[in-house]
């Protein structure tokens, strides 16, 4: 892979990785509400979802996805269904021991799950894959460049978003603090579902 190609997958890899979206927002709130140490199954499992998800594209199932309007729309549905689920679930959350509980959780193999959910997982997959391995006489190769670096930057970045959450974990559970915070995640979580739906069509 030359030093260009790398650069722009370095450009895409942060933009895609750093920007809030579902995994950020779900890891922020799960770890301040349950705490770090809670809150790294999910932050372990977005990774491994989309290191499945993204050797599945590779394979050539990615573009199965995007050819069958009825597969696509169905991600699309039970992904947007998920989160606007979750969404539900943080809206009323009022103390930290209320949330323990309810047992609001995600588990691991639930946020590898919401990894093949996300229409804009399996976009971002094709993408690299398009980009930067199909076509190459070096595909392997290419592969298993790409996947380590995409996953590092997919757990980092999850794992960054969760440790912002627990370092507000404490000044949260003063007052009302933690009703708006989780009422702000959970509309963060509408709004993202919104938007997956409105760039899908």
């Amino acid at each position: 892979m030359s030093p260009a190609e790398l650069s722009a997958l370095l450009v895409l890899a942060t933009a895609s990785s750093f920007t809030p979206g579902p995994n950020t927002t779900l890891s922020t709130a799960l770890a301040a509400n349950h705490g770090l140490r809670h809150a790294m199954r999910f932050v372990c499992a977005v990774p491994v979802g989309w290191g499945l998800l993204f050797s599945l594209s590779a394979a050539g199932l990615g573009a199965l996805v995007l050819a069958a309007p009825l597969l696509r729309g169905a991600i699309l549905a039970a992904g947007i269904a998920y989160l606007l689920w979750l969404a539900l679930q943080l809206y009323g959350r009022r103390s930290l021991a209320q949330v323990d509980a309810a047992r609001l959780d995600v588990s691991f193999g639930q946020g590898v799950m919401l990894q093949f959910l996300n229409i804009k997982a399996w976009l971002l997959a094709l993408s690299i894959v398009s980009g930067w391995i199909a076509g190459h006489p070096d595909a392997t190769a290419r592969a298993l460049q790409v996947l380590p670096l995409m996953l590092a930057f997919g757990f980092f970045s999850n794992l960054s978003y969760a440790a912002a959450g627990s370092l507000l974990r404490d000044w949260l559970a003063r007052g009302q603090r933690l009703l708006v915070f989780n009422r702000c995640m959970a509309l963060a979580l509408v709004l993202t579902a919104l938007w997956l739906l409105r760039s899908s069509w």
